[in-house]
């Protein structure tokens, strides 16, 4: 190798095994950068004051927030330690040694799939409340809520424990070259992943919200049955106001992770088995966007959450007994 190449290896001492530095434009790197950076940022803020909201206000203190808050975590983490890494893996050398690397695959496995199973307890957990309302308070308790947020980040470890296995034992198994970090996927792995965290959750996602849907516009013919022919015409406008709430909920959620998974599931099940194409990268770069989206849709909907964003950021959380305040 002539000595000039030196200048583009990540490690120049190494002329015959070190990896090529990535070449990309300035604008299009420096483009990249502040996309990726802004992005982490306000993943990172907005679910730190879903983390903050949940756990100092005691009125808060109930099932439904206690996953949305393991799920802001999940995604607090995706903005904090996945973005800003994957961001480095794709754009430079990496200096950080196999060990890192594979403890960066085990994370970036662990955190995404602990983040989709709090969403399916999401649906859960209104599905019960809004189709069994009666029994709502005897099946969903704070304490069975904490132990299926424990139970979900659990299974989440097991299983992703499964597809870095390799990789703990072998770090530089895929590696061709000194100074990358390489995510390989075999195709049943794949297959599995495409199944237990796409197609299954998916699918429970739909079908419990399409139940709250329905539930939700039987619920409003039966209030319009029960009001006098005087105020019809307001029950109608109830009626259809209930049903396009119900179906505008349900549309963002679907439609937000169809968008975000569906790309990186594609590429992964159509073979290309090493993320490191512009297509698995793009790709993954909406699946790490769903982070950013999910305080937008599962905390900035509720009313409560402006009030404690409000109490937050005027430091009034710092006065004593502000745990107690009314925010409800």
């Amino acid at each position: 190798m002539e000595a000039d190449d030196g200048a583009e290896l990540c490690f120049p001492q190494l002329l015959n095994t070190s990896c090529r530095k990535p070449t990309l434009p300035q604008s299009e790197a420096v483009f990249l950068h502040t996309l990726v950076f802004s992005i982490s940022v306000l993943t990172v803020a907005l679910n730190l004051l879903v983390i903050i909201s949940v756990s100092h206000f005691r009125q808060l203190h109930k099932p439904t927030n206690i996953l949305l808050l393991s799920l802001a975590v999940s995604d607090f983490l995706v903005g904090l330690l996945l973005m800003p890494v994957e961001i480095l893996r794709k754009t430079s050398c990496w200096f950080l040694g196999d060990l890192m690397c594979s403890l960066y695959k085990y994370v970036a496995y662990i955190i995404p799939s602990a983040s989709i199973g709090d969403i399916v307890l999401i649906s859960v957990d209104r599905y019960v409340a809004i189709c069994h309302p009666l029994h709502y308070t005897t099946r969903i308790t704070e304490r069975r809520a904490k132990l299926c947020v424990c139970l979900c980040w659990f299974c989440s470890v097991f299983y992703c424990s499964l597809f870095v296995k390799y990789g703990m034992t072998q770090p530089d198994r895929y590696d061709s070259c000194y100074g990358e970090c390489v995510i390989v996927i075999t195709y049943f792995a794949g297959a599995a992943d495409l199944v237990f965290t796409f197609i299954v959750p998916i699918t429970v996602i739909v079908v419990l919200y399409m139940r709250v849907f329905a539930a939700a516009v039987s619920q409003a013919h039966a209030m319009q049955s029960q009001i006098t022919a005087v105020t019809l015409q307001s029950s109608v406008t109830l009626t259809k106001k209930s049903e396009l709430k119900a179906a505008r909920t349900l549309g963002v959620l679907v439609v937000v992770f169809l968008i975000c998974f569906c790309p990186y599931y594609c590429v992964s099940f159509a073979g290309d088995n090493t993320l490191s194409s512009s297509a698995s990268s793009y790709g993954l770069s909406l699946f790490y966007l769903h982070s950013f989206l999910n305080p937008v849709i599962y905390a900035l909907f509720y009313p409560w959450f402006k009030k404690a964003v409000f109490q937050i950021v005027t430091f009034k959380i710092l006065q004593p007994g502000s745990c107690e305040a009314n925010i409800l």
